[in-house]
C-alpha cells in the first residue's frame, strides 16, 4: 500500500503542477485559474512575443508607426540582453513592455527555484534597457505550470495569454493564413498573439507576420475598435 500512496500522491502532484497548462487552448481553464484571454474592455492587443530581433521588430515598428498603431512587446531577457537598444526602442515607441522570460524555455520543465532566478534576471534586464518595469507576464508557448503562475502572482506580475493568433511560428505558414486566423471575426476585447522573432520558431517566419501585419490592422480598425496595449492607462492608439 506505502508504494500504491506513493504513485498516487507522485501523481496528484504532476496533476497540480501542470493543472494551468491547457489554459491557451481551453478557456474554461484559464477562467479558473484567473488568466487573462481578453481585456475586458473595449479595443483589439496586438501582441508580439520573442523578441527584439533585429530585423523582425524594427519591420513591425515601421508598420505600426505608419499606421498610428500602439502594441504590447514581450520581451525574452536574453534578446534584450543581445539587442538593448532595439528595447528601448520599442518603449520610446509609446509600445507597452511585457515579460515573456529570460530563456525560452517550457515552464513544466523548469524547477521553481530556477524558474524564479530566470524570471526575476528577465525583470531586471527588461528593466534596465527599457526603463519600464513589465506588469504583464506571458509565459514560453503560453503554458503555465502551477509554480510560474504563483510566483507570477507574488511579483504582481498580471498573467495574460489570447484570443486570438495567427500561428504566424510555423514554416508552413502564409501571409494570407496568418492575417485570416488572427482576424477572422476579431471583436472587443480580442487580444491577438503574433511573433516579431524567428529565435524559437521557423526560420524567418517574421516576415510572413510582416506581410500579414497590414491585413490585421485594417481588419481590427474595420471593426470600429481601437488598437489599445494591454494596460488601461494610454490605451488609445
Amino acid at each position: 500500500m506505502t508504494a500504491v500512496r506513493a504513485i498516487a500522491a507522485a501523481g496528484l502532484a504532476a496533476a497540480a503542477w501542470s493543472a494551468p497548462a491547457p489554459a491557451p487552448v481551453v478557456p474554461a481553464v484559464a477562467a479558473v485559474f484567473g488568466i487573462r484571454r481578453r481585456l475586458g474592455r473595449p479595443g483589439i492587443a496586438l501582441t508580439f512575443d520573442d523578441g527584439p530581433h533585429p530585423q523582425g521588430t524594427p519591420a513591425v515598428l515601421e508598420h505600426l508607426a505608419r499606421r498610428g498603431a500602439v502594441a504590447t512587446f514581450f520581451l525574452v531577457g536574453e534578446q534584450v540582453e543581445r539587442h538593448p537598444a532595439l528595447a528601448a526602442e520599442i518603449a520610446a515607441a509609446g509600445h507597452e513592455i511585457a515579460l515573456h522570460g529570460h530563456r525560452h524555455t517550457l515552464l513544466l520543465r523548469r524547477a521553481p527555484r530556477a524558474l524564479r532566478r530566470d524570471l526575476d534576471h528577465a525583470h531586471a534586464v527588461i528593466e534596465d534597457a527599457t526603463g519600464r518595469s513589465p506588469t504583464f507576464y506571458r509565459p514560453p508557448y503560453g503554458v503555465f505550470s502551477a509554480a510560474g503562475l504563483e510566483l507570477c502572482r507574488r511579483r504582481a506580475w498580471e498573467p495574460a495569454l489570447w484570443s486570438r493568433w495567427g500561428r504566424d511560428w510555423g514554416a508552413r505558414a502564409t501571409p494570407a493564413a496568418i492575417a485570416r486566423r488572427a482576424s477572422s471575426g476579431l471583436a472587443a476585447g480580442d487580444i491577438v498573439l503574433l511573433h516579431d522573432s524567428d529565435e524559437y520558431s521557423a526560420r524567418d517566419c517574421w516576415r510572413r507576420t510582416v506581410a500579414a501585419l497590414p491585413a490585421i490592422v485594417d481588419a481590427a480598425l474595420a471593426s470600429g475598435q481601437p488598437l489599445v496595449r494591454l494596460s488601461v492607462e494610454g490605451s488609445s492608439a
